[in-house]
């Protein structure tokens, strides 16, 4: 069973397929029209609610539930299933608060000592604005909580600052240094007391090229990194994943799942800008299009604490990129409910659905696929090298129909030269 509705979802149910798993064996709950053509669905099963969740998983007989959003693991579905004797591939409820709390997980990784930058807790505009004094220009401001990948700005504009502190206020805002360098997202599978690092990858967190424009939940993404020094994974798995899964046991918080360290490549060194609690998006469509172990057997080693118990992740020598559409508006305010057609699938390009829906039926018949949020399908490519994945990807969102979408036409574009 995959919890969840985005195009994460469909990138782990479609890799679970590729991988080996029967499609009839799977269920996405509650899914979305693009992974409800290639598994069955539960539209009308809430991921949030632990109550339901777990006594659909037991009606079911659910051998493995895996976790996609960090709703569900703040909400402590995992916790729930795991009193209920199944094996879940996710943190339970406090171990997820290294997402859910940017002040827990600054905690952890001065315990553990994993390098990070330097910042300040606030809980008033006053205490925003003096640390921002203290700290200068870029300034850094994260919502201490859960905000749809948009509880962070960095930006020189200091009302701009103030005014996204303003707005998250009530949730706690820390205020950090900023870090200059390259940007990775590197994941780690976790059963609590050991690691195993899947492919380092780069998302586009800004909505339009050059890094311009607001910032989302990630535009497009790209893996492997051929830019990345040798010994990177080793470094960041010695330094930063094993010490915070250690920290966690040490509290009393096994970390069950995927840690997703988010990381900058600085003239100091490896730091950590945040740690995710699951699968991030978009980059789950790039690093597990190249993945060629069994992705559920990965998955149900880590969830029964066997991760040591088989061989490690390994990964095709081709190159992935993904570009996400997203509809009018995105990131402010999304344009909903528009038709999409122009979708095309081969051995090279797959689309991940992140928001879309079947309409009644129309005139002829048939229903029309329909956009329902703001990013709306990932356009995954995969080839030998950078520029012919590009070329394949870009040729394939250029056929997609949506009005008023847009999308980065600058994904991966510093690597294909």
């Amino acid at each position: 069973m995959v919890l969840g509705s985005g195009a994460r979802e469909h990138a782990i149910t479609k890799t679970l397929i590729r991988t080996g798993t029967p499609a009839a064996d799977i269920v996405v709950a509650p899914g979305n029209a693009g992974i409800a053509s290639d598994a069955r669905t539960e539209a009308s099963l809430n991921p949030n609610d632990p109550a339901a969740v777990t006594a659909f998983a037991l009606a079911e007989g659910i051998t493995l539930a895996v976790i996609g959003p960090e709703a569900p693991l703040v909400a402590g579905v995992s916790d729930a299933l795991r009193a209920a004797g199944i094996a879940v591939f996710g943190p339970s409820k406090r171990a997820a608060e290294l997402e859910g709390s940017k002040s827990f997980a600054k905690e952890v990784m001065a315990a553990a000592g994993v390098p990070t930058g330097m910042a300040r807790e606030c809980q008033t505009l006053g205490e925003v604005e003096a640390a921002m004094n203290d700290f200068g220009a870029p300034y850094v401001i994260k919502a201490d909580g859960l905000a749809a990948g948009k509880g962070v700005i960095v930006t020189s504009d200091r009302e701009a600052a103030l005014a996204h502190a303003a707005k998250f206020i009530d949730m706690g805002i820390l205020v950090e240094e900023f870090l200059d360098g390259q940007e990775v997202s590197l994941f780690f599978l976790s059963d609590g007391k050991t690691v195993l690092p899947l492919s380092p990858a780069q998302d586009f967190k800004r909505a339009y090229d050059n890094d311009e424009g607001p910032n989302t939940g990630g535009m497009g993404a790209y893996s492997p990194l051929p830019w990345l020094p040798a010994g990177f994974v080793e470094e960041v798995e010695r330094t930063v994943a094993q010490p915070t899964v250690d920290e966690l046991a040490r509290l009393g918080a096994p970390f069950v799942g995927l840690l997703y360290c988010g990381l900058i490549v600085t003239d100091r060194g490896i730091r950590v800008i945040e740690f995710n609690a699951r699968f991030g998006d978009p980059e789950t469509q790039v690093v597990l299009r190249r993945l060629i172990t069994p992705l559920a057997s990965l998955l149900h080693r880590a969830a029964t604490g066997r991760l040591d118990d088989g061989p490690s992740a390994n990964f095709s020598t081709d190159v992935a990129i993904t570009v996400v559409l997203a509809s009018e508006g995105y990131p402010e305010t999304p344009a909903p409910n528009r038709v999409i057609t122009g979708l095309h699938e081969d051995e090279h390009v797959h689309i991940c659905h992140a928001a879309t829906a079947l309409s009644p039926k129309d005139l002829s018949g048939e229903p029309e696929l329909l956009a329902t949020g703001g990013r709306v399908l990932s356009v995954v490519a995969s080839a030998a090298d950078f520029k012919t994945a590009r070329e394949l990807a870009y040729a394939n969102i250029e056929k997609i129909s949506l009005e008023g979408s847009h999308y980065r036409r600058d994904i991966a574009a510093k690597v294909a030269n």
